[in-house]
Protein backbone atom coordinates (compact mmCIF):
# COMPACT_ATOMS: atom_id res chain seq x y z
CA UNK A 1 0.00 0.00 0.00
CA UNK A 2 1.17 3.18 -1.00
CA UNK A 3 2.54 5.92 2.17
CA UNK A 4 2.15 9.04 -0.20
CA UNK A 5 -0.92 10.91 1.06
CA UNK A 6 -3.51 11.22 -1.68
CA UNK A 7 -2.25 15.40 -2.23
CA UNK A 8 0.80 14.65 -2.70
CA UNK A 9 0.38 11.73 -5.41
CA UNK A 10 1.89 12.49 -8.46
CA UNK A 11 -0.91 12.31 -11.26
CA UNK A 12 -0.14 11.12 -14.71
CA UNK A 13 -2.20 12.10 -18.21
CA UNK A 14 -3.79 15.55 -19.12
CA UNK A 15 -4.19 18.18 -16.50
CA UNK A 16 -7.52 18.37 -15.65
CA UNK A 17 -7.94 22.74 -16.21
CA UNK A 18 -9.29 23.28 -19.93
CA UNK A 19 -6.98 26.12 -20.06
CA UNK A 20 -4.24 24.10 -19.71
CA UNK A 21 -5.40 21.05 -21.34
CA UNK A 22 -5.98 23.85 -24.82
CA UNK A 23 -2.15 25.68 -23.43
CA UNK A 24 -0.51 21.66 -23.71
CA UNK A 25 -2.57 20.79 -27.32
CA UNK A 26 -1.80 24.07 -28.58
CA UNK A 27 2.11 23.77 -27.79
CA UNK A 28 1.97 20.19 -29.33
CA UNK A 29 0.56 21.90 -32.66
CA UNK A 30 2.64 24.31 -32.83
CA UNK A 31 5.54 22.54 -32.22
CA UNK A 32 4.72 19.75 -34.53
CA UNK A 33 4.15 22.62 -37.15
CA UNK A 34 7.56 24.26 -36.71
CA UNK A 35 9.10 20.75 -36.66
CA UNK A 36 7.31 19.61 -40.34
CA UNK A 37 7.83 22.97 -41.82
CA UNK A 38 11.46 22.26 -41.04
CA UNK A 39 11.61 18.85 -42.45
CA UNK A 40 9.47 20.14 -45.45
CA UNK A 41 12.18 22.81 -45.94
CA UNK A 42 15.14 20.49 -45.10
CA UNK A 43 14.31 17.75 -47.62
CA UNK A 44 14.38 19.66 -50.51
CA UNK A 45 17.50 22.11 -49.43
CA UNK A 46 20.22 18.93 -50.22
CA UNK A 47 18.91 18.42 -53.59
CA UNK A 48 18.61 22.32 -54.11
CA UNK A 49 22.21 23.00 -52.83
CA UNK A 50 23.34 19.83 -55.30
CA UNK A 51 22.19 21.07 -58.27
CA UNK A 52 23.70 24.74 -57.14
CA UNK A 53 26.85 22.75 -56.77
CA UNK A 54 26.35 20.96 -60.19
CA UNK A 55 25.55 24.21 -62.07
CA UNK A 56 28.42 25.98 -60.68
CA UNK A 57 30.88 23.23 -61.86
CA UNK A 58 29.35 23.59 -65.51
CA UNK A 59 29.62 27.06 -65.51
CA UNK A 60 32.95 27.14 -64.85
CA UNK A 61 33.80 24.23 -66.91
CA UNK A 62 32.06 26.35 -69.98
CA UNK A 63 33.88 29.08 -69.29
CA UNK A 64 37.22 27.66 -69.10
CA UNK A 65 36.38 25.98 -72.38
CA UNK A 66 35.82 29.32 -74.22
CA UNK A 67 39.53 29.84 -73.49
CA UNK A 68 41.36 29.36 -76.96
CA UNK A 69 44.64 28.73 -75.76
CA UNK A 70 43.29 25.94 -73.89
CA UNK A 71 42.45 23.88 -77.27
CA UNK A 72 45.63 25.55 -78.90
CA UNK A 73 47.15 23.81 -75.82
CA UNK A 74 45.97 20.16 -76.10
CA UNK A 75 46.37 20.34 -79.89
CA UNK A 76 50.04 21.97 -80.29
CA UNK A 77 51.40 20.44 -76.63
CA UNK A 78 52.30 17.31 -75.17
CA UNK A 79 50.62 16.52 -71.79
CA UNK A 80 53.04 18.33 -69.42
CA UNK A 81 53.04 19.50 -65.59
CA UNK A 82 54.40 22.97 -66.29
CA UNK A 83 52.58 23.08 -70.10
CA UNK A 84 50.21 25.75 -70.80
CA UNK A 85 47.25 23.88 -70.24
CA UNK A 86 48.13 22.64 -66.78
CA UNK A 87 48.98 26.75 -66.11
CA UNK A 88 45.76 28.08 -67.26
CA UNK A 89 43.92 25.70 -65.80
CA UNK A 90 45.19 25.90 -62.29
CA UNK A 91 44.62 29.58 -62.67
CA UNK A 92 41.08 28.90 -63.00
CA UNK A 93 40.79 26.65 -60.16
CA UNK A 94 42.56 28.82 -57.76
CA UNK A 95 40.02 31.95 -59.27
CA UNK A 96 36.99 29.85 -58.98
CA UNK A 97 37.45 27.50 -55.89
CA UNK A 98 36.75 24.53 -57.18
CA UNK A 99 38.20 21.14 -56.46
CA UNK A 100 39.81 20.77 -59.85
CA UNK A 101 39.58 21.42 -63.41
CA UNK A 102 41.12 18.74 -65.75
CA UNK A 103 41.49 19.18 -69.18
CA UNK A 104 41.55 15.66 -71.44
CA UNK A 105 42.04 15.17 -75.26
CA UNK A 106 39.37 12.79 -77.03
CA UNK A 107 41.66 9.93 -75.91
CA UNK A 108 40.73 10.69 -72.28
CA UNK A 109 44.42 11.13 -71.61
CA UNK A 110 45.00 13.97 -69.01
CA UNK A 111 46.41 17.73 -69.91
CA UNK A 112 45.93 19.10 -66.47
CA UNK A 113 44.95 17.97 -62.85
CA UNK A 114 45.64 19.01 -59.47
CA UNK A 115 48.37 16.43 -58.85
CA UNK A 116 50.37 17.07 -61.22
CA UNK A 117 51.40 13.24 -61.17
CA UNK A 118 48.03 12.17 -63.00
CA UNK A 119 48.75 14.65 -66.10
CA UNK A 120 49.38 12.35 -69.15
CA UNK A 121 46.74 9.42 -67.46
CA UNK A 122 43.82 8.43 -68.50
CA UNK A 123 40.92 9.53 -66.38
CA UNK A 124 39.09 7.35 -63.73
CA UNK A 125 35.31 8.41 -65.36
CA UNK A 126 33.81 8.15 -68.84
CA UNK A 127 34.23 11.50 -70.78
CA UNK A 128 32.50 10.02 -74.11
CA UNK A 129 29.13 11.91 -73.33
CA UNK A 130 31.26 15.30 -73.14
CA UNK A 131 33.38 13.88 -75.86
CA UNK A 132 30.28 13.34 -78.00
CA UNK A 133 29.26 16.98 -77.50
CA UNK A 134 26.63 16.92 -74.77
CA UNK A 135 26.90 18.89 -71.42
CA UNK A 136 26.94 16.68 -68.47
CA UNK A 137 26.00 17.54 -64.62
CA UNK A 138 26.46 14.76 -62.41
CA UNK A 139 27.27 13.93 -59.00
CA UNK A 140 30.05 11.22 -58.94
CA UNK A 141 33.11 9.41 -57.28
CA UNK A 142 36.51 10.25 -58.94
CA UNK A 143 40.47 9.83 -57.96
CA UNK A 144 39.85 12.70 -55.24
CA UNK A 145 36.59 11.65 -54.19
CA UNK A 146 32.94 12.54 -54.47
CA UNK A 147 31.91 15.76 -56.60
CA UNK A 148 30.05 18.23 -58.18
CA UNK A 149 30.74 17.56 -61.29
CA UNK A 150 30.50 19.19 -64.95
CA UNK A 151 31.60 18.38 -67.88
CA UNK A 152 31.65 20.27 -71.50
CA UNK A 153 33.32 19.65 -74.67
CA UNK A 154 36.44 21.21 -75.65
CA UNK A 155 36.62 22.94 -79.43
CA UNK A 156 38.70 24.24 -81.41
CA UNK A 157 38.45 27.57 -83.58
CA UNK A 158 36.73 25.30 -86.02
CA UNK A 159 34.45 24.13 -83.80
CA UNK A 160 36.03 20.52 -84.04
CA UNK A 161 36.26 18.86 -80.63
CA UNK A 162 39.67 18.41 -79.59
CA UNK A 163 38.63 17.30 -75.89
CA UNK A 164 36.92 17.82 -72.35
CA UNK A 165 37.09 19.99 -69.30
CA UNK A 166 36.00 18.65 -66.43
CA UNK A 167 35.10 20.56 -63.49
CA UNK A 168 34.47 19.36 -60.06
CA UNK A 169 33.17 21.22 -56.76
CA UNK A 170 33.94 19.03 -53.88
CA UNK A 171 31.02 17.37 -52.20
CA UNK A 172 32.64 18.18 -48.53
CA UNK A 173 31.57 22.20 -49.25
CA UNK A 174 27.97 21.20 -50.32
CA UNK A 175 27.65 19.24 -47.37
CA UNK A 176 28.75 22.23 -45.10
CA UNK A 177 26.46 24.55 -46.45
CA UNK A 178 23.96 22.40 -45.85
CA UNK A 179 25.02 21.88 -42.14
CA UNK A 180 26.06 25.68 -42.04
CA UNK A 181 21.97 26.77 -42.79
CA UNK A 182 20.50 24.33 -39.73
CA UNK A 183 21.36 26.27 -37.55
CA UNK A 184 19.87 29.41 -39.09
CA UNK A 185 16.61 27.32 -40.14
CA UNK A 186 16.34 25.90 -36.48
CA UNK A 187 16.65 29.51 -35.26
CA UNK A 188 13.60 30.43 -37.47
CA UNK A 189 11.82 27.81 -36.49
CA UNK A 190 12.71 28.42 -33.10
CA UNK A 191 11.26 31.64 -33.03
CA UNK A 192 7.97 31.04 -34.76
CA UNK A 193 7.68 28.35 -32.25
CA UNK A 194 7.92 31.02 -29.68
CA UNK A 195 5.94 33.13 -31.35
CA UNK A 196 2.92 30.32 -31.74
CA UNK A 197 3.47 29.49 -28.00
CA UNK A 198 2.97 33.22 -26.71
CA UNK A 199 -0.47 33.00 -29.28
CA UNK A 200 -1.61 29.58 -27.86
CA UNK A 201 -0.70 31.47 -24.19
CA UNK A 202 -3.13 34.08 -24.82
CA UNK A 203 -5.74 32.59 -26.33
CA UNK A 204 -5.57 29.56 -23.33
CA UNK A 205 -5.83 32.68 -20.91
CA UNK A 206 -9.05 34.04 -22.67
CA UNK A 207 -10.37 30.25 -22.66
CA UNK A 208 -9.56 30.62 -19.19
CA UNK A 209 -11.33 33.46 -18.66
CA UNK A 210 -14.45 32.38 -20.79
CA UNK A 211 -14.43 28.83 -19.06
CA UNK A 212 -14.04 30.33 -15.58
CA UNK A 213 -11.18 28.01 -15.38
CA UNK A 214 -13.29 24.82 -15.34
CA UNK A 215 -12.12 21.42 -16.70
CA UNK A 216 -13.64 20.18 -18.95
CA UNK A 217 -15.32 17.52 -17.07
CA UNK A 218 -17.12 20.17 -15.24
CA UNK A 219 -18.26 21.79 -17.93
CA UNK A 220 -19.73 18.94 -19.18
CA UNK A 221 -21.10 17.83 -15.99
CA UNK A 222 -22.48 21.51 -16.21
CA UNK A 223 -24.50 21.30 -19.28
CA UNK A 224 -25.66 17.86 -18.00
CA UNK A 225 -27.03 19.83 -15.25
CA UNK A 226 -28.08 22.60 -17.21
CA UNK A 227 -30.38 20.39 -19.89
CA UNK A 228 -31.93 18.27 -16.65
CA UNK A 229 -33.04 21.46 -15.01
CA UNK A 230 -34.37 23.26 -17.99
CA UNK A 231 -36.22 20.43 -18.99
CA UNK A 232 -37.60 19.63 -15.23
CA UNK A 233 -38.20 22.85 -13.81
CA UNK A 234 -42.00 24.23 -13.91
CA UNK A 235 -40.96 27.31 -15.33
CA UNK A 236 -40.67 28.34 -18.91
CA UNK A 237 -37.25 29.27 -20.13
CA UNK A 238 -36.92 31.30 -23.24
CA UNK A 239 -32.69 31.99 -24.10
CA UNK A 240 -31.85 34.95 -26.70
CA UNK A 241 -28.31 35.63 -28.68
CA UNK A 242 -26.97 38.57 -29.39
CA UNK A 243 -29.55 39.30 -32.61
CA UNK A 244 -32.45 38.81 -30.56
CA UNK A 245 -32.82 35.42 -31.97
CA UNK A 246 -34.61 32.43 -30.03
CA UNK A 247 -31.95 29.82 -29.13
CA UNK A 248 -32.99 27.82 -26.52
CA UNK A 249 -36.77 26.82 -25.10
CA UNK A 250 -37.08 24.15 -22.65
CA UNK A 251 -40.27 22.04 -22.31
CA UNK A 252 -41.89 23.97 -19.86
CA UNK A 253 -41.45 27.19 -21.93
CA UNK A 254 -42.89 25.19 -25.17
CA UNK A 255 -45.79 23.93 -23.71
CA UNK A 256 -46.67 27.65 -22.15
CA UNK A 257 -46.18 29.51 -26.06
CA UNK A 258 -47.91 26.68 -27.48
CA UNK A 259 -44.62 25.94 -30.03
CA UNK A 260 -42.15 23.97 -30.69
CA UNK A 261 -38.66 23.28 -31.73
CA UNK A 262 -39.30 25.18 -34.93
CA UNK A 263 -39.06 28.54 -33.12
CA UNK A 264 -35.02 28.00 -32.37
CA UNK A 265 -33.30 30.37 -34.48
CA UNK A 266 -36.29 32.39 -35.51
CA UNK A 267 -36.86 36.02 -33.38
CA UNK A 268 -40.02 36.46 -31.57
CA UNK A 269 -42.33 38.39 -34.20
CA UNK A 270 -41.30 34.77 -36.35
CA UNK A 271 -42.44 32.44 -33.43
CA UNK A 272 -45.29 33.95 -32.21
CA UNK A 273 -46.58 36.41 -34.18
CA UNK A 274 -46.80 40.22 -33.08
CA UNK A 275 -48.43 41.26 -30.08
CA UNK A 276 -46.79 41.79 -26.08
CA UNK A 277 -45.61 38.20 -25.50
CA UNK A 278 -42.74 38.73 -28.38
CA UNK A 279 -42.39 42.11 -27.33
CA UNK A 280 -41.60 41.41 -23.62
CA UNK A 281 -39.34 38.52 -24.72
CA UNK A 282 -37.70 41.08 -27.46
CA UNK A 283 -37.05 43.41 -24.51
CA UNK A 284 -39.19 46.23 -25.96
CA UNK A 285 -41.44 46.13 -22.71
CA UNK A 286 -39.37 46.79 -19.77
CA UNK A 287 -39.84 46.03 -16.16
CA UNK A 288 -40.24 42.62 -13.55
CA UNK A 289 -43.09 40.51 -13.31
CA UNK A 290 -44.78 41.58 -16.62
CA UNK A 291 -47.90 40.13 -17.45
CA UNK A 292 -49.06 38.84 -20.95
CA UNK A 293 -51.79 36.33 -22.24
CA UNK A 294 -50.87 33.63 -24.71
CA UNK A 295 -53.58 31.83 -25.61
CA UNK A 296 -55.60 30.83 -22.68
CA UNK A 297 -52.80 31.01 -20.00
CA UNK A 298 -51.82 34.50 -18.22
CA UNK A 299 -48.13 34.24 -17.94
CA UNK A 300 -45.77 36.35 -15.61
CA UNK A 301 -42.55 37.37 -17.74
CA UNK A 302 -38.61 38.63 -16.71
CA UNK A 303 -36.23 39.31 -18.88
CA UNK A 304 -32.45 39.28 -17.79
CA UNK A 305 -29.87 40.28 -20.09
CA UNK A 306 -26.63 38.23 -20.30
CA UNK A 307 -22.93 39.69 -20.63
CA UNK A 308 -23.17 38.27 -24.85
CA UNK A 309 -25.33 40.54 -25.80
CA UNK A 310 -28.49 37.94 -25.46
CA UNK A 311 -30.73 38.09 -22.65
CA UNK A 312 -33.06 35.09 -21.10
CA UNK A 313 -36.65 35.46 -20.07
CA UNK A 314 -38.40 33.25 -17.52
CA UNK A 315 -42.29 32.20 -17.76
CA UNK A 316 -44.59 31.73 -15.24
CA UNK A 317 -48.45 30.10 -15.63
CA UNK A 318 -50.27 32.22 -13.45
CA UNK A 319 -53.60 31.25 -14.66
CA UNK A 320 -54.62 29.98 -11.66
CA UNK A 321 -53.72 32.24 -9.77
CA UNK A 322 -55.66 35.08 -11.38
CA UNK A 323 -58.59 33.12 -11.49
CA UNK A 324 -58.62 32.41 -7.43
CA UNK A 325 -57.93 36.33 -7.19
CA UNK A 326 -60.66 37.37 -9.21
CA UNK A 327 -62.42 34.83 -6.82
CA UNK A 328 -61.27 36.48 -4.13
CA UNK A 329 -62.25 39.75 -5.19
CA UNK A 330 -65.92 38.28 -6.02
CA UNK A 331 -65.80 36.61 -2.30
CA UNK A 332 -64.55 39.71 -0.87
CA UNK A 333 -67.65 41.59 -2.47
CA UNK A 334 -70.23 39.28 -1.18
CA UNK A 335 -68.85 39.27 1.88
CA UNK A 336 -69.43 42.83 2.22
CA UNK A 337 -72.28 42.58 0.52
CA UNK A 338 -73.26 40.21 3.32
CA UNK A 339 -72.16 42.08 5.61
CA UNK A 340 -73.84 45.03 4.91
CA UNK A 341 -77.22 42.54 4.09
CA UNK A 342 -76.69 41.61 7.61
CA UNK A 343 -76.50 44.73 9.04
CA UNK A 344 -79.75 45.90 7.17
CA UNK A 345 -81.81 42.74 8.19
CA UNK A 346 -80.80 43.50 11.97
CA UNK A 347 -82.81 47.39 11.29
CA UNK A 348 -85.15 45.59 9.44
CA UNK A 349 -86.13 42.98 12.39
CA UNK A 350 -85.74 45.80 14.70
CA UNK A 351 -88.34 47.50 12.83
CA UNK A 352 -90.68 44.65 12.46
CA UNK A 353 -89.91 43.82 16.54
CA UNK A 354 -91.07 47.72 16.93
CA UNK A 355 -94.26 47.40 14.80
CA UNK A 356 -95.16 44.12 17.04
CA UNK A 357 -94.77 45.54 20.03
CA UNK A 358 -96.74 48.45 19.23
CA UNK A 359 -99.11 45.74 17.63
CA UNK A 360 -99.23 47.33 14.43
CA UNK A 361 -99.86 43.85 12.82
CA UNK A 362 -101.16 45.02 9.29
CA UNK A 363 -98.12 47.62 9.27
CA UNK A 364 -96.26 44.59 10.31
CA UNK A 365 -97.69 42.13 7.83
CA UNK A 366 -96.70 44.88 4.72
CA UNK A 367 -93.45 45.73 5.73
CA UNK A 368 -92.43 41.86 5.56
CA UNK A 369 -94.40 41.92 2.09
CA UNK A 370 -92.54 44.48 1.02
CA UNK A 371 -89.04 43.25 1.75
CA UNK A 372 -89.86 39.79 0.97
CA UNK A 373 -90.87 40.98 -3.28
CA UNK A 374 -87.96 42.99 -3.56
CA UNK A 375 -85.39 39.92 -2.91
CA UNK A 376 -87.90 38.13 -5.20
CA UNK A 377 -88.25 40.51 -7.55
CA UNK A 378 -84.75 40.93 -8.54
CA UNK A 379 -83.90 37.01 -8.86
CA UNK A 380 -86.94 36.33 -11.18
CA UNK A 381 -85.89 39.44 -12.86
CA UNK A 382 -82.68 37.79 -14.18
CA UNK A 383 -83.66 34.30 -13.93
CA UNK A 384 -86.71 35.09 -16.45
CA UNK A 385 -84.33 36.74 -19.06
CA UNK A 386 -81.46 34.44 -18.60
CA UNK A 387 -81.97 30.62 -18.51
CA UNK A 388 -78.57 29.53 -17.96
CA UNK A 389 -77.69 29.28 -14.35
CA UNK A 390 -74.53 30.28 -14.03
CA UNK A 391 -75.01 33.45 -15.50
CA UNK A 392 -77.90 33.84 -13.39
CA UNK A 393 -76.20 33.50 -10.14
CA UNK A 394 -73.73 35.50 -11.50
CA UNK A 395 -75.68 38.44 -12.38
CA UNK A 396 -77.60 38.03 -9.15
CA UNK A 397 -74.84 38.35 -6.86
CA UNK A 398 -73.24 41.37 -8.92
CA UNK A 399 -76.61 42.79 -8.16
CA UNK A 400 -76.13 42.36 -4.36
CA UNK A 401 -72.72 43.60 -4.72
CA UNK A 402 -74.03 46.70 -6.86
CA UNK A 403 -76.62 47.32 -3.90
CA UNK A 404 -74.30 47.65 -1.21
CA UNK A 405 -72.09 50.15 -3.61
CA UNK A 406 -75.06 52.71 -3.70
CA UNK A 407 -74.52 51.45 -8.06
CA UNK A 408 -77.77 50.43 -9.49
CA UNK A 409 -77.80 47.51 -11.54
CA UNK A 410 -80.57 46.73 -14.22
CA UNK A 411 -80.91 43.78 -16.32
CA UNK A 412 -82.51 45.45 -19.61
CA UNK A 413 -86.02 44.21 -21.51
CA UNK A 414 -83.88 43.27 -24.37
CA UNK A 415 -82.29 40.22 -22.40
CA UNK A 416 -83.14 37.35 -23.61
CA UNK A 417 -80.44 34.33 -23.49
CA UNK A 418 -81.50 30.38 -23.39
CA UNK A 419 -80.05 27.89 -22.13
CA UNK A 420 -78.31 26.71 -24.58
CA UNK A 421 -74.60 28.27 -23.97
CA UNK A 422 -71.75 26.05 -25.09
CA UNK A 423 -69.31 26.91 -22.53
CA UNK A 424 -71.09 28.93 -20.23
CA UNK A 425 -67.92 29.58 -17.99
CA UNK A 426 -66.40 31.54 -20.77
CA UNK A 427 -69.41 33.88 -20.77
CA UNK A 428 -69.43 33.73 -16.81
CA UNK A 429 -65.75 35.26 -17.14
CA UNK A 430 -66.85 37.86 -19.99
CA UNK A 431 -69.68 39.21 -18.25
CA UNK A 432 -68.02 39.44 -14.81
CA UNK A 433 -65.06 40.75 -15.90
CA UNK A 434 -66.86 43.99 -17.84
CA UNK A 435 -69.76 44.25 -14.97
CA UNK A 436 -66.61 44.59 -12.35
CA UNK A 437 -65.17 47.13 -14.36
CA UNK A 438 -68.44 48.58 -15.14
CA UNK A 439 -68.96 48.74 -11.34
CA UNK A 440 -65.29 50.37 -10.41
CA UNK A 441 -65.96 52.99 -13.03
CA UNK A 442 -69.31 54.38 -11.55
CA UNK A 443 -68.51 53.52 -7.88
CA UNK A 444 -68.87 56.97 -5.85
CA UNK A 445 -70.53 58.88 -9.29
CA UNK A 446 -73.93 60.43 -8.35
CA UNK A 447 -77.02 58.15 -9.65
CA UNK A 448 -74.29 55.45 -10.45
CA UNK A 449 -76.40 52.91 -13.41
CA UNK A 450 -75.11 49.62 -14.75
CA UNK A 451 -77.07 48.24 -17.37
CA UNK A 452 -76.27 44.35 -18.65
CA UNK A 453 -77.83 43.62 -21.99
CA UNK A 454 -77.21 39.74 -22.92
CA UNK A 455 -79.26 38.59 -26.30
CA UNK A 456 -79.18 35.60 -28.79
CA UNK A 457 -78.81 36.28 -32.70
CA UNK A 458 -79.35 32.98 -33.91
CA UNK A 459 -76.31 30.90 -32.24
CA UNK A 460 -74.50 34.37 -31.79
CA UNK A 461 -74.40 35.60 -28.38
CA UNK A 462 -74.81 39.57 -27.75
CA UNK A 463 -73.29 41.44 -24.42
CA UNK A 464 -73.53 44.84 -24.21
CA UNK A 465 -72.67 46.69 -20.87
CA UNK A 466 -73.48 49.92 -19.72
CA UNK A 467 -72.48 52.50 -17.42
CA UNK A 468 -72.72 56.25 -16.48
CA UNK A 469 -69.16 56.51 -15.23
CA UNK A 470 -66.17 59.01 -17.04
CA UNK A 471 -66.53 56.41 -19.89
CA UNK A 472 -63.35 55.81 -21.99
CA UNK A 473 -61.41 58.48 -24.72
CA UNK A 474 -61.18 57.72 -27.90
CA UNK A 475 -57.67 57.60 -27.69
CA UNK A 476 -57.66 55.08 -25.38
CA UNK A 477 -60.15 52.83 -26.56
CA UNK A 478 -57.41 50.04 -27.97
CA UNK A 479 -55.05 50.67 -24.94
CA UNK A 480 -58.03 49.32 -22.19
CA UNK A 481 -57.73 45.79 -24.18
CA UNK A 482 -53.35 46.07 -23.75
CA UNK A 483 -52.31 43.38 -21.76
CA UNK A 484 -50.93 45.02 -18.40
CA UNK A 485 -52.52 48.18 -19.04
CA UNK A 486 -54.89 49.99 -16.24
CA UNK A 487 -55.38 52.86 -14.83
CA UNK A 488 -56.81 51.45 -11.27
CA UNK A 489 -54.29 50.81 -8.70
CA UNK A 490 -53.79 47.10 -8.91
CA UNK A 491 -54.59 45.34 -5.41
CA UNK A 492 -52.17 43.52 -3.23
CA UNK A 493 -52.66 39.88 -4.21
CA UNK A 494 -52.47 40.51 -8.22
CA UNK A 495 -52.06 43.15 -10.61
CA UNK A 496 -54.49 44.97 -12.79
CA UNK A 497 -54.61 44.88 -16.92
CA UNK A 498 -55.81 41.57 -17.75
CA UNK A 499 -59.35 41.48 -17.69
CA UNK A 500 -60.49 42.62 -20.34
CA UNK A 501 -57.51 41.42 -22.35
CA UNK A 502 -59.27 37.95 -21.49
CA UNK A 503 -62.19 39.22 -23.18
CA UNK A 504 -60.97 40.46 -26.18
CA UNK A 505 -58.92 36.76 -25.85
CA UNK A 506 -61.74 34.97 -25.58
CA UNK A 507 -63.99 36.68 -28.34
CA UNK A 508 -61.58 37.17 -31.39
CA UNK A 509 -60.47 33.29 -30.47
CA UNK A 510 -64.08 32.32 -31.15
CA UNK A 511 -63.96 34.56 -34.36
CA UNK A 512 -66.19 36.99 -32.19
CA UNK A 513 -64.66 40.48 -31.33
CA UNK A 514 -64.71 42.96 -28.06
CA UNK A 515 -65.36 46.78 -28.43
CA UNK A 516 -65.92 50.15 -25.94
CA UNK A 517 -67.48 53.42 -27.48
CA UNK A 518 -69.75 56.13 -25.92
CA UNK A 519 -73.07 55.03 -24.22
CA UNK A 520 -76.12 57.10 -25.09
CA UNK A 521 -76.52 58.59 -21.75
CA UNK A 522 -72.81 59.01 -20.84
CA UNK A 523 -70.27 56.65 -19.91
CA UNK A 524 -68.98 53.49 -21.56
CA UNK A 525 -71.08 50.98 -23.74
CA UNK A 526 -68.92 47.41 -23.97
CA UNK A 527 -70.15 45.18 -26.59
CA UNK A 528 -69.14 41.57 -27.03
CA UNK A 529 -69.93 39.44 -30.10
CA UNK A 530 -69.11 35.86 -29.42
CA UNK A 531 -70.26 33.61 -32.99
CA UNK A 532 -71.67 30.22 -32.46
CA UNK A 533 -71.47 30.39 -28.89
CA UNK A 534 -74.97 28.75 -28.26
CA UNK A 535 -76.14 25.35 -29.57
CA UNK A 536 -78.97 24.79 -32.00
CA UNK A 537 -82.51 24.63 -30.75
CA UNK A 538 -83.00 21.45 -29.42
CA UNK A 539 -79.42 20.61 -29.39
CA UNK A 540 -77.65 18.84 -26.16
CA UNK A 541 -75.34 21.88 -25.22
CA UNK A 542 -71.39 20.19 -24.90
CA UNK A 543 -70.70 21.71 -21.60
CA UNK A 544 -68.69 18.92 -19.95
CA UNK A 545 -65.41 19.75 -22.62
CA UNK A 546 -66.18 23.28 -23.21
CA UNK A 547 -66.48 24.01 -19.42
CA UNK A 548 -63.39 21.76 -18.32
CA UNK A 549 -61.06 23.95 -21.23
CA UNK A 550 -62.07 27.13 -20.09
CA UNK A 551 -61.82 26.47 -16.10
CA UNK A 552 -58.35 27.26 -16.24
CA UNK A 553 -58.58 30.86 -17.23
CA UNK A 554 -62.67 31.78 -16.15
Amino acid sequence: MSTTPPGRRLRLGLPRRAFSQVLLMQLAIAAGVAVLATGLFLAPLGDQLDDQAMRRALAIAQTTAQQPQIAAGVRETEPSPDGPVQREAERIREATGAEYVVVLDVRGVRWSHTDPRRIGGLVSTDPGEALAGHDVMEIDDGTLGRSARGKVPLRDGDGEIVGAVSVGIAYDSVRARLIHAIPGLFAYAGGALAVGALAAWLISRRVQRQTRDLAFSDIAALLAEREAMLHGIREGVVALDADGRVRLLNDEAQRLLGVGEEAVGRSPEEALGTGRTADVLAGRVAGTDLLTVRGRRVLVANRMPTDDGGAVATLRDRTELDRLGRELDSTRGLIDALRAQDHEHANRMHTLLGLLELEMYDDAVEFVGEVVGDHRATSEQVTEKIRDPLLAALLVGKATVAAERQVALWITDGTRLPDRLIDPRGLVTVVGNLVDNALDAVAGTPRARVEVELRAEGRTAVLVVRDTGPGVPPEQRELVFTEGWSTKEPPAHRERGIGLSLVRTLAERQGGSARVGDASGGGAEFTVVLPEALTEPGAEPALTGAREATGEEA
